[in-house]
């Protein structure tokens, strides 16, 4: 009876994209060779292959590992074979799941540096063992990092990063900290920059006011580092960070009275110098930095000069928390249906809903759309017409219903985006099938010249055949490259007509039933079928579909809001 063949499964990892030290081919090949050492050549050439390269070990956040766990679902794997036991995860939670996971599936898992195999008790205590040392090497490095921030913020030097609003990073003498010279950096005031900084503070001590601020700001077009327009986050920001406050007595009864972690006697703060504070915002990937609380601070006077009074600067913190205690949030329009979807043609921001407190006569309340930088400017940087909300969402609705009404028009409307989005698909397909036949001949033509090779070994005609074979060589790995590139093409446009039948198909779903939906659910259609809607004071034209082969329904008129209403 012909022996079952078990199917293997080789897992590689590494950090950053290098070629050197432990490969990804490196970790293939000796994870090769083990299978077929202990098991079977047969089963090492069938082994499964999984690579993730560029990728940390400290969670399991990796496509090709999803990908190979997904198909050990699907397919009996043997053994998960790795190079070394943190190329799958450096987390002990996260490696003990692992192994219980597929354990419960019998499938074992091989690691070749430690010696380690699952299938036997000994090896799965080990495993643990070894998971457990090399978490705590991965801890033991985090906590001496932030042993050595703690120290480095004792000399009050910048410690790099993003530079602050009117300041630059300027290099000064190396400092000793630890018994080791390191470089040193303080920050360098920018004379125009600072100037901002301090009109901010002295706008908000005066109106008391986030959006105040920003509108004023708006309209005196003042920009970020980057050219951007100042947000109220942004703002709120420069007034929160205690770089800008001057190390003086009034700064070091706050900072004392908030139990700061203060690495600066009394005497310290002359009255010139700014602040520095470290370990002030909580930082995780994917999420916003949240700002600590002080306790947590590590405080020290630093090597720049303040700019603004303790006492200011304390005075506007008072000012934030009055702010926040009182803040109003607008109510969200339960009504409006384009919120997100609706943008200014004039200076492209988006338009938001505006409340009113009449009704219509069949009760709906009424709501306009206005400009966000309109609003946040108070007209100074942009006069673009509010738009009658009703009536507008009403009319998005009914035109995309006609599409699929008028069948006809609706025809030659998919026809028309149909061939947007499939391009040259069948110029693609032909060159495809071209560059197969010229490759295989290429091929043809290498395998004759290397049969010939070893006939003319050691004669005049050896290094002319050498020659020809690296050039038709290097002539079929272009071809190789744009092989693979056209089956990129064609695939991206096999999805796209995917994507193309699936909008077909929403639009006339749309049209069947947005009439008996909820607000909610009209949303969620019209987002998935409109890509952006643009009002221009006069039109608005709707914009279907994403990405390339985007279409566009023909401007309708929406009735304006009167100009009373519009001015408000």
């Amino acid at each position: 009876m012909k022996k079952e063949t078990r199917q293997f499964v080789i897992y590689s990892r590494k950090s950053k994209f290098t070629g050197k030290g432990e490969s990804i081919e490196n970790q293939i090949e000796l994870c090769r060779q083990y299978i077929s050492v202990h098991f079977s050549q047969e089963e090492a050439d069938a082994a499964l292959v999984y690579e993730d390269e560029g990728f940390s070990g400290g969670n399991l956040e990796r496509p090709q590992f999803k990908k190979m766990m997904k198909d050990s679902q699907k397919t009996k794997f043997t053994a998960i074979v790795v190079y070394r036991l943190d190329r799958i995860s450096r987390n002990i939670g996260d490696f003990a799941k692992l192994i219980e996971d597929l354990g419960d599936r019998h499938i074992d898992f091989i690691s070749i540096r430690e010696q380690f195999d699952t299938s036997s008790p000994m090896g799965r205590a080990m495993m643990y063992i070894a998971s457990v040392f090399s978490q705590l090497e991965r801890e033991t490095i985090a906590e001496r990092i932030r042993d050595n921030m703690h120290e480095l913020s004792k000399t009050g030097r910048w410690l790099g990063g993003t530079t602050p609003t009117g300041y630059e990073s300027e290099s000064i003498s190396n400092v000793t900290v630890d018994g080791k010279v390191r470089k040193a950096c303080k920050l360098k005031i920018i004379p125009e920059e600072i100037s901002l900084v301090q009109l901010i503070f002295e706008k908000f001590l005066e109106t008391g006011s986030l959006t105040k601020v920003d509108a004023f700001l708006l309209e005196k077009r003042y920009t970020t580092k980057r050219g951007k327009n100042f947000t109220r986050f942004a703002i709120k920001g420069i007034l929160t960070n205690p770089v800008y406050m001057i190390a003086d007595e009034a700064a070091y009864g706050y900072l004392t009275e908030n139990h700061v972690d203060l690495f600066a006697e009394k005497s310290d703060f002359d009255g010139k110098h700014g602040i520095m504070a470290y370990n002030r915002t909580l930082q995780r990937p994917g999420k916003a930095h949240q700002i600590r609380p002080m306790e947590d601070w590590i405080v020290s006077v630093g090597k720049h000069p303040g700019v603004i009074p303790g006492q200011q600067w304390i005075q506007v913190q008072s000012m934030l928390e009055v702010n926040k205690s009182k803040s109003y949030r607008r109510p969200r329009s339960n009504v409006a249906l384009l919120s997100g979807l609706l943008v200014c043609g004039d200076c492209g921001d988006y338009m938001r809903p505006k409340l009113t407190n009449r009704h219509a006569a069949n009760g709906e309340l009424i709501y306009t759309y206005m400009c966000s930088t309109k609003e946040r400017s108070q007209s100074s940087r942009c006069q673009m017409k509010n738009a009658n909300g009703n009536t507008l969402d009403a009319k998005v609705i009914s035109e995309i219903k006609k599409l699929s009404e008028d069948r006809s028009f609706f025809a030659d409307f998919l026809a028309q985006t149909k061939k947007a989005i499939s391009g040259n698909r069948e110029g693609y397909d032909a060159e495809l099938l071209t560059l197969k036949e010229k490759l295989a001949e290429n091929e043809s033509s290498i395998k004759a010249l290397v049969s010939s090779l070893t006939k003319s070994a050691g004669t005049s005609a050896e290094s002319y055949i050498m020659e020809q074979i690296q050039e038709l060589h290097q002539t079929g790995e272009d071809m190789k490259n744009r092989l693979a590139e056209l089956e990129t093409l064609t695939e991206h446009q096999r999805f796209a007509d995917q994507e193309f039948a699936f909008s077909r198909q929403m639009i006339e779903s749309f049209a069947a039933n947005v009439d008996d939906c909820t607000v909610e659910e009209k949303r969620r259609l019209l987002r998935a079928i409109v890509k952006k809607v643009v009002w221009d004071g006069e039109n608005a034209w709707v914009y279907l579909f994403a990405g390339e082969g985007e279409a566009d329904l023909p401007p309708f008129d929406a009735p304006k809001v009167p100009l009373s209403e519009d001015s408000e």
